[in-house]
């Protein structure tokens, strides 16, 4: 996780905390990475070590907006070709960014199976490298980058609550900061409407949702319909809890993150406030918390609906 931090230095934003209540509670803000969320942590530690070989076959990846802009914004700037496979259901504002950084996109159906099928297809067909999104132990080192910043900002730290969608994010961040502040806390955050992860946690094994039952929640970065196998391994090692979240929650907690920090978050970047604000109950008392605000992506319809709505 060093060597990735390593890697990155010059490429990723070492994220501020924003305080948002006094100093209770501190935002991790992802949203200000160049490409809107923490995904290009993981994705350019990742492309960064192909071989030259591996380069000029390009590389492939699966994503419904920000893995996507990851893997595209570390191509370009590596030399890299890049296809993605996207979700019909995916953000335009997502599909026109990861344009816009010049990879070349195929669209399929909103299940999340259907893409990384799609996608292991295409390699086989074209020989390009798969970059997963998530169940990579490379992905997760760079992703844990986050943590690793979280507990050299705040050692005092004392519960960090992070979104899991495939656990790529989760693994990394509770990994960093259980190693770094072994008597801090991490419990994970997910929609109500698309709880694998909590219900994996739950059974202790791996539990799958449909893609009908994940495309419920308004929060698109956390549709993955199941947690991956060496991420799950890291939660069951280094995370307290899963909590959930309702979508009315997740409205309510984006508003507030607008007003009170003057942060912009997508709906999955708001899952960690949400559970900051509505299910204290939930969580261990402490001093000092930080939410990790994942991104920061976020449709203008569904930013101006949301800030309309009466307080």
């Amino acid at each position: 996780m060093r060597a990735a931090q390593e890697r990155l230095r010059g490429v990723a934003l070492h994220t501020p905390l924003v305080s948002f209540d006094f100093g209770a509670l501190w935002i991790k803000a992802e949203g200000l990475q160049p490409i809107g969320s923490f995904k290009l942590r993981g994705a350019f530690n990742k492309i960064a070590q192909l071989s030259a070989a591996q380069r000029r076959c390009g590389v492939i990846t699966y994503s419904s907006g920000n893995h996507a802009q990851g893997v595209a914004y570390a191509a370009r700037a590596l030399g890299v070709k890049a296809v993605i496979v996207m979700p019909s259901d995916a953000p335009q504002v997502k599909r026109t960014a990861t344009q816009a950084l010049g990879a070349e996109i195929v669209v399929v159906g909103p299940a999340s199976t259907e893409r990384k099928a799609r996608a292991e297809e295409l390699a086989a067909e074209f020989g390009y490298v798969v970059i997963p999104p998530y169940d990579d132990r490379d992905i997760i080192a760079g992703q844990g980058t986050c943590g690793l910043e979280i507990a050299a900002d705040l050692p005092e730290v004392g519960l960090v609550l992070a979104p899991v969608g495939g656990g790529g994010l989760l693994s990394g961040v509770a990994a960093a900061v259980k190693l770094s502040c072994p008597e801090a806390r991490v419990i994970g955050v997910e929609p109500e409407l698309a709880s694998d992860a909590a219900e994996s946690f739950k059974a202790g094994s791996i539990v799958s949702f449909t893609g009908e039952q994940t495309a419920r929640t308004a929060a698109d970065g956390l549709r993955t319909q199941s947690v991956g196998a060496l991420n799950f391994v890291h939660l069951q090692a280094y995370v307290d809890d899963i909590v959930t979240v309702t979508e009315a929650e997740i409205r309510q907690a984006m508003r507030r993150m607008v007003f009170g920090a003057r942060l912009v978050p997508e709906p999955s970047g708001a899952v960690a406030l949400a559970a900051a604000l509505f299910h204290r109950e939930r969580l261990p008392a402490v001093r000092t918390t930080v939410a990790v605000m994942s991104g920061g992506n976020v449709e203008p319809h569904v930013l101006r609906s949301i800030l309309e709505e009466a307080v």
